[in-house]
């Protein structure tokens, strides 16, 4: 009798589970099959844009198109290296490799498709848990590699515009270097006296489990062990100027990558300080745009900037263009590949909190 009683809910637990599998299945085809509708309506929109600029790119000169690819490369392991540096200030060492390859794969989700951000941090997050590393470091090397990112390419902003004799945009600055500062302080506070957190969690906690008509105290176990785990994610001074000289090159190199495209296809020279605030506003109007890539808004950006700086229309979409298909087709390309390759050696399910 008790086998019987033992077997019923067994069975009804498996029946529910295979039920539950071809509903979950068919949620994620469609879910991929939307993505690439609405990837392939993005793409529609954003072709009129390419395709012009595309006619106008002529046979670029082949010596400073390798120095050109060579650059944008550099660019994307400086920022591997970014947050490889943070990683390691938090006791783990990842391989270089790796962390490139989490690198070009993340940055192709986000580059590519609709709500690439939320793609490319859950990609990062799992894979920072392979690696080793806790929920807490995860999310802390996540969140201060954006920090450092966004800072650095606003400290590169206000240098250009100060030496090329312009006015920077300083109430933007400002505000973005009171909240870089502002949430750096915050996140160092944290890590310090973790279980200042636990105050504010505990509420939110039982709130959350009346919802879901739960103990109170549900989970709670959990909030306390990922703040200890937040103890172990110190950044000494030397891994931070690190990862700031690190987040630096990576914008810096990237610019470089459009500079030898513009001498690709030109002998006109133009001001550094100029290409890097026509740099620095491309990147600056990608971030306001749900076209895969920053396809035509990017690419307007770039081509004002440099049309400021002396270079003339059809020689500066040409650049563009160049710079695009690096930045955009080789590194972008290259990212998928990578991770189909990641996906295909690893499961898809994150390993478990300790």
């Amino acid at each position: 009798m008790s086998t019987t009683q033992d077997s019923g809910p067994t069975t009804g637990r498996s029946q529910d589970g295979s039920a539950r599998r071809p509903v979950r299945s068919w949620l994620r085809r469609g879910l991929v099959v939307g993505f690439l509708a609405l990837f392939a309506v993005e793409l529609v929109l954003g072709w009129p844009a390419l395709s012009s600029a595309l006619s106008e790119l002529r046979a670029p000169r082949p010596g400073w198109f390798v120095a050109a690819l060579v650059a944008e490369l550099a660019a994307m392991a400086a920022y591997a290296r970014m947050q490889r540096r943070l990683l390691l200030s938090g006791g783990l060492r990842v391989p270089l490799r790796r962390e490139l390859a989490l690198t070009y794969a993340a940055h192709s989700l986000n580059e590519t498709l609709p709500g690439g951000p939320a793609f490319s941090t859950r990609l990062n997050y799992q894979q920072m848990r392979r690696f080793g590393a806790t929920p807490a470091l995860a999310s802390w090397c996540i969140a201060l590699s954006g920090i450092l990112s966004t800072a650095a390419l606003a400290v590169i902003t206000a240098v250009a515009a100060l030496a090329a004799h312009g006015t920077p945009p300083w109430l933007t600055l400002i505000g973005t270097a009171v909240g870089a500062v502002a949430i750096t302080f915050g996140l160092r506070r944290v890590v310090r006296r973790p279980d200042m957190l636990l105050g504010v969690a505990r509420p939110a906690l039982r709130r959350l489990n009346r919802l879901r008509r739960r103990d109170a105290d549900d989970g709670l176990d959990h909030v306390r062990a990922f703040l200890r785990q937040l103890r172990g994610a110190r950044l000494s001074a030397g891994h931070g100027t690190a990862a700031a000289v690190f987040a630096l090159l990576n914008w810096l190199l990237d610019a470089a990558c459009l500079w030898l495209c513009l001498h690709a296809v030109t002998d006109r020279e133009i001001s550094g300080f100029q290409l890097l605030l026509a740099f620095c506003a491309g990147m600056a109007a990608g971030t306001v745009t749900i076209v895969p890539g920053g396809l035509g808004v990017i690419d307007n950006a770039l081509v004002l900037g440099l049309l400021a700086g002396g270079i003339g229309t059809s020689t500066a979409i040409a650049a563009v263009v160049l710079y695009r298909l690096i930045n955009l087709g080789v590194v972008t390309g290259a990212g998928w590949i990578l991770w189909f390759v990641i996906r295909r050696r690893q499961p898809s399910v994150e390993p478990e909190s300790p």
